[in-house]
């Protein structure tokens, strides 16, 4: 889109002054530009000793931003972006000692992790210990620790009004897991959001600090919003800040699961009288994907294009497999001939509503030798174990009182805990070699915090191995932990100093992966959110599966999975293909019969009466 003007409503939102907006954009409609724009245009028009503070909710989106403004100069020093778990962290890292926040916060981002902190936390509780000794210990406990990490993720988001909170179950469990969280000196993800409104409640110079720094607030993807995050921007505005905007679609808002909802996009509108916006033209995808997103979602409108704007026709089109094998062999075999017309991998994606159906496309992608990576969350899988202990490590030496990876790394080198008092010292060769090797690393890391050395250590004790399966996963895993902690030292978040407690916060976060990937993206549906690809595949697009078959009596849920697969498609800008296999062989060995998703006939590629496919759309 950057070669054409901007339109009359985009200036409008460029131009933009004081006071509350709220731009309500559509896919495509260029809201990144129109952010960036008026970013640009305060920070080089408006006069003032003020900072911009853009907060957005995927590194992605941070990432963009700050590359589209790297060409400001010394003006650019005076745009804050970031996520805003990001914000909340600096927030604490600054300012936190106030709520008893010392030093670098870490993060307990893993859910195994919240669960055993639980677990261990509830069995000291008289009140809690009871609940678990009434569960199996292997069916029950582990699904009631579940609901109760749900709960209490519900509780935290909620601190406007306090969801759940003054029931004494929801007390006792809340008070066990936070205990626990500390003992280990760490919080988690909401943890961060939480205190920053609690600091800033707490404490009005602080907030009062920050509304003198920033003379304006760029809210991103606002329809992602949930109340804790909500709360925290009240709190920065507190009576007199009006200076905010918000940028977002609440067609797309697909996180309901993390408490999230567009209705903190209402809320800001009617409470602070917010001038609206209206984004609607989309020059990211073509006709033809413009028209079944039409379809799936028939309050998706479009602005008429001008002339001179109109978007390539594209196609869309609908395969069918008897099986899920053949279905990936259908997705490849189209992925071969796209390449062959001028298509590269890293301008393909192919996306499903869950990791699992991606499982057979994977291993295809593997025979026919297609280049791809996987993204499925926010956080990295190592596949070595030599890396996932030196990771373990790296998080005991960022933060001595974490007891539960310390734990973790003595189950896993079968020694008692005390022994790992030594991680730091160089001890005599004895025993496996791989403790031998990952104790040597840190015993550098003691004298001069660079990774770098360390993990030439590691790759060093992968060359002495036999098993050329193991050494190449060694030096996959330690290639991307060194772009990690290089990615990390060049970027300008956190303290000048660099250090391995905010090398972990910063990999707890995300913000050390890199954005971009060689190959064909291998992506669930939410993962892919916010990208944007050439050719598009959906595949999988089975009912039961997309829509989720827990979806079919829950309003809300069967909501959000149309906003799900609304997302999905509109993430094509020019080609996009659906894909669906007939039967699915079950994980317990039996054959699945499967009936094309209904947003498939929504979509007019199968017959609603039939439930067989149209010949292919384009």
């Amino acid at each position: 889109m950057s070669q054409f003007r901007l339109t009359p409503d985009q200036q409008m939102v460029v131009n933009h002054g004081d006071g509350p907006l709220v731009v309500v954009a559509g896919p495509g409609s260029g809201k990144t530009r129109v952010l960036t724009e008026r970013i640009r245009r305060l920070v080089t028009e408006v006069p003032g000793h003020f900072y911009v503070l853009a907060l957005t909710f995927t590194n992605k989106a941070a990432n963009e931003m700050t590359e589209r403004l790297s060409d400001l100069g010394m003006a650019q020093k005076r745009v804050t972006i970031s996520t805003m778990h990001g914000f909340c962290l600096e927030l604490l890292r600054d300012r936190g000692e106030r709520i008893g926040v010392i030093g670098e916060p870490q993060i307990f981002e893993r859910a195994e992790d919240r669960q055993q902190i639980l677990l261990e936390a509830a069995m000291q509780d008289p009140f809690l210990v009871d609940l678990l000794k009434q569960a199996d210990e292997k069916q029950e406990r582990p699904k009631l620790l579940r609901q109760w990490l749900d709960h209490i993720a519900k509780i935290k988001t909620h601190p406007l009004t306090h969801l759940g909170r003054e029931e004494p179950l929801a007390r006792h469990v809340v008070e066990a897991y936070d205990a626990g969280l500390r003992a280990c000196g760490a919080y988690d993800f909401d943890d961060l959001l939480l205190l920053a409104y609690q600091l800033l409640i707490d404490f009005p110079k602080v907030a009062d600090l920050y509304r003198r720094i920033y003379g304006y607030i760029c809210i991103d993807e606002a329809q992602d919003l949930n109340e804790a995050q909500y709360a925290v921007l009240l709190a920065l505005c507190g009576d007199s800040f009006r200076n905010v905007m918000m940028v977002g679609d609440p067609k797309q808002s697909i996180y309901g699961f993390n408490n999230a909802s567009p209705e903190y996009m209402r809320k800001f509108y009617k409470e602070l009288n917010a001038r609206v916006i209206k984004l609607n033209e989309n020059f990211r995808s073509s006709q033809a994907v413009i028209d079944v997103a039409k379809k799936l979602n028939p309050q998706y409108l479009i602005a008429t294009l001008e002339d001179d704007r109109l978007p390539i026709q594209g196609a869309v089109k609908l395969f069918v497999g008897t099986d899920e094998t053949h279905e990936a062999q259908i997705v490849c075999k189209q992925l071969e001939k796209l390449f062959t017309q001028g298509h590269t991998p890293h301008q393909c994606a192919i996306l499903g509503r869950n990791q699992y159906l991606l499982m057979a496309v994977e291993n295809e992608l593997q025979v026919r030798g297609i280049p791809f990576y996987k993204r499925f969350s926010s956080l990295e899988e190592y596949d070595s174990p030599v890396v996932r202990e030196f990771q373990l490590a790296l998080r005991i030496f960022a933060n001595p009182r974490d007891q539960l990876h310390l734990n973790a790394l003595a189950r896993a080198w079968e020694i008692d805990p005390s022994e790992l008092v030594q991680l730091g010292q160089v001890v005599e060769q004895t025993g496996n070699p791989r403790h031998f090797a990952i104790k040597t690393a840190l015993n550098h890391l003691s004298r001069l915090v660079d990774l770098r050395p360390c993990i030439q250590m590691l790759q060093a004790y992968a060359d002495k191995l036999e098993d050329n399966e193991e050494r190449r996963a060694i030096y996959n895993d330690t290639q991307v932990l060194l772009q990690q902690w290089d990615h990390y030292l060049r970027s300008g978040s956190g303290s000048s100093s660099k250090t391995i407690a905010g090398f972990m916060s910063s990999m707890a976060l995300g913000t050390t992966r890199q954005t971009q990937a060689d190959g064909v993206g291998l992506l669930s549906v939410h993962a892919s959110k916010g990208l944007e690809f050439d050719v598009v595949f959906m595949i999988g697009m089975v009912d039961g599966v997309f829509p989720d078959y827990r979806a079919k009596n829950n309003p809300n849920a069967a909501l959000e999975e149309q906003r799900s697969a609304f997302v999905a498609v509109t993430r094509s800008k020019r080609l996009l293909y659906l894909t669906y296999p007939k039967t699915r062989k079950m994980p317990w060995g039996e054959v699945w019969h499967s009936r094309p998703s209904p947003y498939l006939q929504s979509m007019d590629l199968v017959s609603s009466s039939s439930n067989q496919p149209w010949e292919s759309r384009s």
